[in-house]
């Protein structure tokens, strides 16, 4: 089932649209807390997002700048505003289409399945981030973000931290990451995972994760 996140401080129109949505099949998703709409947006995982211009915190603008940071998921903005520079502004910062408010509903409707159709028939489905904990890791750039912080990673580092992302909650044991940096485990130096451990932690440490990765004496390494 595809997902929609509906950013919508106006309860009526919000109600109006999740009814509407979820009618044709879809899950919506509200926001109603507003100070940050980007966190909403990884755990949830939307396949399309309606957003709002006038927004409590930050506007639309806002969120869809950073939500561009890390995915390409289709946006739809819904506004009052319209004015010219509004709408250039809007598809400037990565929307997709633009609908005034007051809007008829069925027009939303078939924008939005038009635009569903268009994005998901040529594209691969499967999120482009996985978070934790504050730790945002995109898949598509090799880097991780923790608050406005970006931070670049070695291929290795970059594997690391996904493979205990994707199992977060279990042990990882230092053979299957080895298996998973280096296809033939006989050229494989046991210190040079330590090593690669030791700056991924750092590099944690350095964005206020300390303890991100624990060791987990002759069994391996877990993020819980």
């Amino acid at each position: 089932m595809l997902k929609i996140l509906i950013v919508e401080d106006d309860k009526t129109i919000r109600d109006v649209l999740k009814e509407n949505v979820e009618k044709w099949g879809f899950d919506g998703f509200c926001e109603e807390d507003f100070s940050d709409v980007f966190a909403t947006f990884v755990q949830y995982k939307p396949d399309l997002v309606l957003l709002d211009i006038n927004l409590p915190f930050y506007d639309g603008f806002y969120w869809c700048n950073k939500i561009r940071e890390v995915s390409k998921v289709p946006i739809v903005f819904i506004s009052s505003r319209d004015t010219r520079m509004d709408i250039v502004m809007a598809m400037n910062m990565g929307g997709d289409d633009f609908i005034q408010k007051p809007f008829y509903i069925d027009v939303v409707m078939a924008k939005i399945n038009a635009l569903l159709r268009r994005t998901y028939s040529y594209t691969n489905m499967e999120s482009n981030v996985i978070e934790h904990d504050g730790i945002v890791l995109n898949l598509q750039e090799g880097n991780f973000r923790c608050g406005e912080e970006k931070i670049e990673l070695t291929k290795n580092e970059f594997k690391i931290l996904y493979l205990l992302l994707k199992n977060n909650g279990n042990i990882v044991s230092r053979d299957k990451i080895m298996r998973n940096l280096w296809e033939d485990e006989s050229f494989v130096d046991d210190n040079t995972l330590t090593v690669n451990i030791a700056r991924l932690r750092k590099k944690l440490k350095d964005v206020g994760k300390d303890d991100f990765i624990k060791t987990k004496k002759g069994q391996g390494y877990i993020i819980i």
